[in-house]
C-alpha cells in the first residue's frame, strides 16, 4: 500500500515522502480499513515539523480523518468486509490502509461521499466539544467564531447554526468572508483585520455568549472586550503564531469564563462521553445537518501540494486527499 510518510522533521515537508508499505495485518478488536478520502487538518501540518504536542516516534504517517471500506476485522466487533465507515485516529490516516480500534468507527451516512464524509470527524468533534460539552450552547445564543475560513472554523460556523445559534463569521479576509457567506448565510460577518469589538457589541447589544477561538494573539486579547458578561471564551488554538496572557481583572470585571478546548483529550478522560459526542456528529450528518465546506479534493501523488495550501492559508475549509483519485 501507499502512505505518505514523515521520515524526519523538517519546516518544508522535504522530510516527509509518499512511500510503499505493506499493510496493517488484523488485530484483535481492530479492523483494517480500505482508505478511500482522506482530510487534512492543521495538527498534520504542525506534526511535520515536530511542533504538534503529540509527537509519535518516526517514521510515521500523519492523517487523522478518514472513510473507507472495510476489508477485514474481528468478528467479535460486528463490523464486517464492505461495510462503508468513518472515523478519526491521531495519525496514520494519509495511508490506503489502516488499522483502527472498532470504537472510534462510525457507519459512514448513505447522504454523504466518502469525500465529504472524510471532511468531517475532529474539526466537528471539536466544535460540538467546544460549543455543546464546554460552552453549553442553547438556540438563539450569539456565537462569534474566529478564524471561521479554517477547517475547524467553517466546522464551528456550521454547527453552531445547526445547533440554532447566532453566528458571526470573523476572518481577517475580506474574500474568505465572501465565501463563507455564500457557503452558510451566518448571521454576520465580521472582518477582524481591524478592531472589531464595536461592531460585536453592536451585533450583539451587549456581546457574545460564546467567543470560539483557534487564532490567538491580538484576537484573543480583542474578544476579552467583546464577550458578553457570564460569556464563555473558548480558546481552540493559537493559529496567529502568538500565545496570548489575559491580565485577570478583565474575566473577574466582565465574569465570563475562559475555557481551554481538547476535544481529543477529552474523550480519552471521559470515554463515555467521547463516544456519545461522535454519535452526536454522526447523527446530524446522517440528518443532513451538517455541510462540511471543502476548498479542494486532490489525488494521494499531490499530496505535497495539499500540504502547501495548508501551509499558505489559503483555504477557505478543508482539503480532503482522494485515494480513489
Amino acid at each position: 500500500m501507499r502512505a505518505v510518510r514523515i521520515l524526519s522533521i523538517s519546516s518544508d515537508f522535504s522530510g516527509c515522502d509518499l512511500t510503499t508499505l505493506e499493510p496493517p495485518p488484523p488485530a484483535t478488536g481492530a479492523a483494517i480499513v480500505r482508505v478511500r478520502a482522506s482530510s487534512l487538518n492543521f495538527p498534520d501540518l504542525l506534526m511535520t515539523r515536530g511542533l504538534y504536542q503529540l509527537k509519535p516516534p518516526l517514521p510515521c504517517t500523519p492523517g487523522m480523518d478518514f472513510a473507507g471500506d472495510v476489508v477485514d476485522a474481528d468478528p467479535e466487533t460486528g463490523w464486517k468486509p464492505g461495510d462503508a465507515v468513518v472515523g478519526s485516529v491521531r495519525y496514520g490516516a494519509l495511508a490506503e490502509q489502516l488499522s483502527v480500534e472498532t470504537s472510534l468507527l462510525r457507519r459512514k451516512p448513505d447522504t454523504m461521499s466518502y469525500v465529504e464524509a472524510a471532511a468531517v470527524g475532529t474539526t466537528y468533534l471539536t466544535a460540538y466539544v467546544a460549543l455543546v460539552r464546554l460552552a453549553g450552547l442553547v438556540g438563539g445564543q450569539t456565537v462569534l467564531v474566529h478564524g471561521a475560513s479554517g477547517g475547524v472554523g467553517t466546522a464551528a460556523v456550521d454547527l453552531g447554526q445547526a445547533l440554532g445559534g447566532r453566528v458571526i463569521a470573523g476572518s481577517g479576509s475580506v474574500d474568505k468572508l465572501a465565501q463563507i457567506d455564500a457557503a452558510y448565510r451566518p448571521f454576520a460577518t465580521l472582518d477582524t483585520s481591524a478592531s472589531f469589538r464595536d461592531q460585536v457589541r453592536a451585533l450583539t447589544e451587549g456581546g457574545a455568549d460564546i467567543v470560539f477561538d483557534p487564532v490567538g494573539g491580538a484576537i484573543f486579547a480583542e474578544s476579552t472586550r467583546c464577550v458578553a458578561f457570564g460569556g464563555k471564551l473558548l480558546v481552540v488554538g493559537f493559529a496567529s503564531g502568538t500565545i496570548p496572557s489575559l491580565p485577570m481583572n478583565i474575566p473577574l470585571i466582565k465574569g465570563f469564563s475562559v475555557i481551554g478546548v481538547r476535544a481529543g483529550e477529552y474523550g480519552r478522560r471521559f470515554p463515555r462521553h467521547g463516544a456519545q459526542n461522535r454519535d452526536a456528529i454522526w447523527s446530524l450528518a446522517a440528518a443532513g445537518r451538517l455541510n462540511p465546506l471543502i476548498h479542494a479534493v486532490l489525488p494521494l501523488d499531490r499530496w505535497r501540494e495539499a500540504f502547501g495550501l495548508m501551509d499558505d492559508r489559503k483555504l477557505v475549509g478543508k482539503i480532503v486527499i482522494d485515494l480513489d483519485g
